[in-house]
């Protein structure tokens, strides 16, 4: 048999690869594009809840993207609590395969991929549904993730007024303090979701409820807004898509019927929100065959659950600048 060997990054790795804003949004462009046309295969992703969802559980996401060639299974725990013991609360592991003999290719912290990605679908989002003269953003939520919906938010629409909020103070502070030293602009920390929220151009809930709650009031989104909803527990009102004249999903596989989890949970499971009325996948609107903002009068929704392609093009990304970089270690597997 012949030798194999597998391209190792760990977390250290991959912050030394310091991706830039514009190489973390087109690893993440050409896998939403791919997957428009067809050329991807993503499975729905599975949970395991060692014990209950509100203490936190695993993620196992499966994709495949045809014009990098690789295959790749990300498994990212989500735990809520884990700053009382120092940690993120989101850790993760990608393995990435050569999808014609399933040899592995590469082991990478996906820690900072996931929330790297998440940030590029949010920003990819509101670059194709948001108006393109918003300049108020509202953001609920500090975690992993939050860092980089702000940023590269920012860095697509270079916003007058950035405003955040979470429920700890804490959490709240330092996250304006780490986006204020990262991208030089004030940012207004609010003690409630309304003063985050209302009136904002784009708005973002990405909160870590234990159950859903209906926190995000619909009277707070103006004519013209972009919405960006993905807690794991749903924080909308019920009549939220009562507004919208546009509906979009990252994928309706992951969205449909009968999935747990979500902030259009219930809005799907009891038929608000379907396959028929839905308006498109991003990746649809990304590839050109459906069209995504048409008018500044429209407001639009976005919810994204978490794309396994968009993780295996990024840590293809990866894994080719960290062998152009000489960063990483290689590992005999046989």
């Amino acid at each position: 048999m012949q030798e194999i060997w597998i391209d190792y990054l760990n977390a250290l790795d991959a912050k030394a690869l310091a991706l830039t804003n514009d190489e973390i949004l087109d690893a993440v462009s050409k896998a939403l594009d791919a997957q428009g046309r067809g050329e991807t295969v993503i499975e729905p992703r599975v949970h395991l809840v060692p014990e209950s969802s509100d203490k936190g559980h695993f993620n196992v996401l499966r994709g495949y993207v045809k014009a990098l060639n690789y295959a790749g299974v990300k498994v990212v725990g989500d735990f809520v609590d884990n700053y009382k013991v120092d940690l993120p609360s989101e850790l993760a592991v990608l393995n990435l395969f050569d999808p014609n003999t399933g040899v592995p290719k590469a082991i990478i912290d996906a820690t900072a991929i996931t929330d790297m990605r998440t940030g590029a679908v949010t920003a990819l989002g509101a670059k194709y549904l948001a108006r393109k003269d918003s300049k108020i953003l509202g953001h609920i939520g500090a975690r992993g993730t939050s860092y980089w919906n702000v940023r590269l938010l920012d860095h697509l629409f270079d916003f007058d007024e950035i405003r955040v909020h979470s429920r700890r103070p804490e959490s709240r502070d330092a996250f304006a303090r780490r986006l204020e030293a990262d991208i030089g602009k004030k940012i207004i920390v609010t003690d409630n979701w309304q003063d985050c929220l209302k009136g904002a151009d784009i708005m973002v809930e990405a909160s870590r409820l234990p159950e859903p709650a209906p926190l995000f009031k619909t009277e707070w989104v103006k004519k013209g807004a972009f919405v960006v909803p993905y807690g794991t527990m749903s924080a909308l009102e019920f009549d939220l898509t009562d507004i919208m004249d546009k509906v979009v999903v990252d994928d309706w596989g992951q969205c449909g019927p009968g999935k747990p989890f979500g902030a259009l949970r219930r809005h799907v499971d009891e038929g608000k929100v379907t396959a028929e009325n839905l308006h498109a996948e991003i990746g649809q609107i990304v590839c050109g065959m459906k069209p995504g903002r048409e008018s500044d009068e429209e407001t639009i929704l976005f919810w994204h659950r978490g794309l396994s392609t968009t993780d295996v093009a990024l840590g293809a990304a990866m894994v080719e600048k960290a062998r152009e970089m000489n960063i990483g270690q290689r590992l005999r597997f046989a």
